[in-house]
């Protein structure tokens, strides 16, 4: 029984670490942040940073409230502009900031994202519920332990996928995206609004962050538990 509760905390740990992390990129900082470091590529078909922060809100609030796909397929430019060619070609009324295949898309995306956070809620109610019975039956010392071991694999894991990151992002893309949508689901035009708002330097830029922060918090998490012996 003790082994089995260890294993299971050690077990939560990770993807309360990781979600708790893409949970928090879920808000404006994280767009806001990321469209103002250096190098960040600029949009060939002319929006500008103020625009991109402007028009990032809506999909990101469109994830984070549970908002019906209208909120997105309602979304205009403004007028006089439109979407660019090759896009505007694929599609009856070229005002309309997000295609069709956009917006499957982003019905897709919201789907995966509220399954990874049902999966961060069990996770935090689980540790909290593990960690109250080790109060209660004085086993705070195992869960501590557990805990710790648990941070230690989170930072092995989140080193792998920062390596990988580091020298063949492309194919871990394509990988993540193979596994949570369905084929050629995913794959868009330069011109569309979508790959216009989050270019690929975007998501490596995400992966780190997803990675990064969760490795350094299972780093100190693991730390911690061993001073405590």
């Amino acid at each position: 029984m003790s082994s089995l509760r260890s294993l299971l905390v050690s077990l939560l740990v990770p993807p309360a670490l990781v979600l708790s992390v893409v949970w928090a990129m879920l808000h404006p900082w994280f767009y806001i942040f990321e469209y103002h470091t250096p190098g960040f590529p600029a949009d060939p078909y002319g929006f500008t940073t103020e625009e991109r922060i402007h028009w990032a809100r809506y999909a990101v609030d469109y994830l984070r409230y549970h908002r019906d796909i209208s909120y997105l397929a309602d979304l205009r430019f403004p007028e006089g502009e439109q979407i660019p060619e090759p896009s505007c070609s694929f599609v009856d009324d070229c005002s309309r900031l997000y295609n069709d295949r956009e917006l499957q898309h982003m019905v897709d995306v919201q789907r995966v994202v509220d399954g990874a956070l049902r999966v961060w809620q069990i996770s935090l109610l689980g540790l909290l519920a593990l960690g109250v019975w080790a109060w209660k039956g004085n086993w705070l010392d195992e869960f501590r332990r557990a805990a710790g071991r648990g941070g230690l694999w989170t930072a092995g894991f989140s080193a792998f996928i920062i390596l990988f990151v580091l020298v063949g992002f492309g194919v871990i893309f394509v990988w993540f995206h193979e596994i949570f949508f369905a084929s050629g689901t995913w794959v868009f035009y330069y011109s569309d609004t979508l790959i216009r708002l989050f270019p690929e330097r975007f998501w490596r830029d995400a992966f780190l962050f997803v990675a990064g922060i969760p490795a350094l918090a299972g780093v100190l998490l693991w730390k911690a538990a061993k001073s405590r012996g």
